[in-house]
């Protein structure tokens, strides 16, 4: 979700692998081992979870996440913790890392020490404060003054188990006093508006007579604002501390008013401090992005060389093909590249382009697309994006099965365990191999178009270049199908989406031994058992040493690479995409005027309230969406409610304003809404993508929606009293049914421009190379042999154009950071008090333009 900055959006995403604690301090009893997990915070709200490492003081979890980040933040925080026999979760220790410091840590494996988790020091959120010195004559007419202070709001307060009730205490301290007093409790809001004025008597010297209002500096230096956030809580044990802002008098100055936002700080209560080598440490790699989005005529120029990339002759002139030339790695350019030529829906004319010049230059068929070249990165990247789904259709069943089993099926006779029987575990392994190959042969029709018409031209251009090998037409598609699609997803199938958690090592290690077999059956070689170095692979692979295998690998090849197009059929058995506990309401229009919710709700409470959400066990199929009282009643028993796929006729957010209530969504069907309450932000957005994609072929989809709920006889967001009123804002949603993504093409472009101005020595290296080439006839320099560079002549046009429209963007970003720096104001919403300031930071080498606040 992109914040809109003064004419720019700004979009905010971090991708982090969580690799391994180490030195983690023993459990205070005769065990001594500790269940340790980790869970990724943005502030204090919890976006992720690994898997419990059982029994280790030293957990290795090897676990990647990506989100885009829809809101701001201070901290990005990771948190330690142990599970006990009991099942309860203790803190061990966190890392907690400033916004304005993530570039420090950019794409390097770092290890971080653990600090002490103190319930005085979880804070997040700022407040609102004004703050105005007045003279007073009292009754006996000697001056004093008073301190109006007035606490106005706050925003972002944590959630404390579940709910957020606070108050403010508000104390001016000095020497001899200590003056407190107390704000009302605002119930169920993170972001209270109080709106009260407190007043302080600021004692003056009797000899004080001056009618010029002057604070004198002896009296502001003893005196300090001290404003506690509260949590009212009902639980025994008092109401919990969110933070606390201290203010000296002296910022009053000769204006005697002050205005400012403040961050709230962490309590000094004087504890003992925790020597950092006591808790361990956690290593994690940490990679923070902001793309700072132009309107999209100022993309115009560079988008449009992009996009004639395919039509250039030769291809190697092209822009995106310079842009992997210069790129430091081909997987740099290809990711903005495919994402913007996938959303224009010109991918497959860019990829038969570059296919087929590479293609060309490559000598020895066995050779084909085996390389790390521009080529293959980009047609990895299309496959991981447009075939997602279909690897959910196809793998997901057997690998969650294989996860969920633990069958033994080492087959290398020294790994064997005593009680294992070599026999056995070889046939568990080869029912596995079976049944995967099995269902990837016979998944041709479920196939995404976009890959089929890619694998239709590598086909084509392959069988032209090596007529005489028969066999190539099959290999050049099998490299990618089975080598880096099917393979590399069964191998490591977290990182595809298939399955939550990296697998255990039991697990791991047969489905590498699956993915071994199943690459060798894809790879069609002439000899089988050379593919193996390991003796006891290659004796099991006697197994598949038949024609039938080879000939069910031609078949689908056959079928995924045909021009023609088909329609998908149905998949009879249905396939779990996502399951998990949310809350919901239920809105039915009746055909009369009025709504009325189907959540059962105690006599007497308000129809409208909070206490009409219910907690449900929500699963989403490729056939429908259900949901169960609990996790428990999923399995077997029939649903509460079941919505066919087809009904599902839009997917959107629901404003905070319906019900008071964050990370809300809405799935809009024909005759009723339902109303549901993720519990985080990250997981709102994930339910609403993943909703939106299965359902986006809908015929019937609507086009506008309401992004509030409808309330008191109107909605709440364009006020029309009729509930069946059409929507008044266009949906989000309505992408194409081959590819499983949305795609912001001036996001991707400013990224690709970002790496045009990273690499800008290289285009003037390129342009050398360019002029050496077309006056000199000898050898090639050497410091030019790294350039493909097949028209030296119209290679240097096309580097001159994207110089020309880089420098302009460059200009463009110059003025912004310009301009938002003069506009900056500390102590505002935007910056308020308690950071580090504000200031500009571009990475040397990243995806995109970065700013940091």
């Amino acid at each position: 979700m992109a914040v809109e900055e003064e004419g720019l959006r700004v979009f905010q995403s971090v991708k982090i692998k969580i690799g391994e604690a180490k030195n983690i301090p023993p459990y205070p009893g005769p065990n001594k081992m500790r269940d340790c997990y980790c869970t990724v915070n943005l502030d204090q709200e919890e976006v992720f979870r690994t898997k419990i490492i059982e029994k280790s003081l030293s957990p290795f979890y090897g676990e990647d996440f990506y989100c885009e980040i829809p809101r701001s933040f201070r901290h990005l925080s990771f948190y330690l913790f142990d599970r006990d026999v009991f099942r309860r979760d203790s803190s061990i220790g966190k890392v907690a890392v400033k916004k304005e410091d993530l570039q420090k840590y950019h794409g390097k494996d770092t290890w971080f020490q653990l600090q002490h988790v103190s319930a005085d020091s979880e804070v997040q959120g700022k407040v609102h404060l004004e703050m105005r010195l007045s003279e007073v004559i009292t009754d006996s007419g000697a001056i004093c003054h008073k301190l109006a202070t007035r606490v106005l709001e706050c925003q972002g307060l944590p959630i404390v188990n579940g709910q957020c009730d606070p108050y403010a205490t508000v104390s001016l301290l000095g020497p001899s006093r200590s003056e407190a007093k107390k704000t009302k409790v605002k119930r169920k809001t993170n972001n209270p508006q109080f709106e009260e004025v407190f007043y302080f008597e600021v004692t003056r010297p009797l000899s004080y007579t001056k009618r010029q209002f002057d604070v004198e500096e002896e009296d502001v230096d003893k005196l300090a604002l001290r404003v506690d956030l509260w949590n009212a809580s009902n639980l025994k044990f008092g109401d919990e501390f969110l933070g606390e802002v201290r203010i000296p008098l002296k910022v009053l100055g000769q204006s005697g008013f002050h205005d400012a936002w403040y961050f709230l700080q962490p309590r000094d209560n004087g504890s003992k401090s925790v020597k950092l080598d006591e808790l361990g440490s956690l290593r994690l790699n940490i990679v923070y992005t902001e793309d700072h989005v132009f309107p999209s005529e100022y993309y115009s120029p560079l988008r449009d060389l992009l996009l004639r990339s395919a039509s250039v002759e030769p291809v190697s002139a092209s822009t995106a093909h310079i842009l992997g030339e210069v790129c430091r790695e081909k997987q740099e350019a290809a990711i903005p590249l495919v994402r913007l030529f996938l959303h224009y829906g010109k991918i497959v004319p860019f990829l038969s382009a570059i296919a087929n010049a590479e293609v060309n230059r490559t000598q020895d068929p066995n050779t084909i697309f085996r390389g790390n070249s521009l080529t293959s990165k980009c047609i990895d990247e299309t496959m991981k994006l447009a075939g997602m789904h279909y690897l959910q259709v196809t793998l997901k069943p057997i690998i969650d099965e294989i996860c969920a089993d633990h069958k033994p099926c080492e087959i290398d006779p020294v790994k064997l365990k005593e009680s294992e029987n070599l026999e056995t575990n070889r046939e568990n392994l080869r029912q596995y191999v079976d049944r995967i190959f099995s269902v990837i042969t016979k998944s041709g029709v479920s196939c995404p178009t976009v890959m089929c018409d890619i694998f239709f031209s590598l086909r084509e251009s392959a069988a032209t270049r090596f007529q005489v090998d028969q066999d190539v037409r099959y290999t050049a598609v099998s490299s990618f199908i089975f080598l880096r699609f099917f393979a590399p997803a069964i191998l490591s199938p977290n990182l595809f989406q298939l399955r939550p958690h990296h697998p255990d090592p039991y697990t791991s290690r047969t489905l590498t031994l699956i993915s071994k077999t199943i690459q060798t059956l894809g790879s069609l070689a002439k000899s089988k058992s050379a593919s193996f170095k390991e003796s006891y692979m290659a004796a099991f692979y006697d197994y598949f040493n038949e024609q039938k295998y080879a000939d069910a690998v031609k078949n689908f090849l056959d079928l995924i690479s045909s021009s023609g197009r088909w329609d998908h059929k149905s998949i009879e058995t249905p396939i779990m995409l996502k399951e998990g506990s949310v809350k919901l309401t239920v809105k039915r229009f009746d055909g009369r005027g009025s709504c009325r919710f189907m959540i059962k709700r105690a006599q007497g409470r308000n129809r409208f309230g909070r206490k009409n959400f219910k907690k449900r066990w929500f699963r989403l199929t490729n056939h429908e969406f259900t949901y169960h009282k609990t996790k428990g009643n999923s399995k077997g028993e029939a649903a509460l409610c079941s919505i066919p796929i087809e009904n599902i006729l839009a997917v959107e957010r629901l404003e905070e304003e319906s019900f008071k209530m964050k990370n809300m969504f809405q799935v809009i069907q024909p005759e009723r809404v339902l109303y549901i309450q993720a519990n985080n932000c990250v997981e709102a957005r994930d339910w609403i993508d993943i909703l939106t994609k299965v359902s986006q072929c809908n015929r019937k989809r609507l086009s506008t929606y309401h992004p509030s709920a409808y309330l008191n006889g109107h909605w709440l967001c364009c006020k029309l009293s009729a509930d069946t009123a059409p929507g008044c804002t266009p949906c989000t949603g309505g992408l194409p049914a081959n590819i499983q993504l949305d795609v912001d093409g001036d996001r991707e472009t400013e990224r690709i421009y970002s790496l045009f101005s990273t690499y800008m020595s290289k285009l003037v290296k390129m342009q050398e190379a360019c002029g050496s080439k077309s006056v000199y006839d000898g050898p090639e320099q050497e410091e030019y042999s790294s350039f493909v560079i097949d028209d030296p002549q119209e290679t240097y046009k096309t580097l001159k154009l994207i110089v020309s429209s880089v420098h302009t963007l460059e200009q463009e970003h110059a003025q912004y950071k310009r301009d938002k720096f003069k506009k900056t104001k500390y102590g505002s919403q935007e910056h308020p008090i308690g950071d580090k300031g504000f200031h500009c930071y571009i990475p040397q080498q990243s995806e995109s333009s970065t700013y940091s606040i």
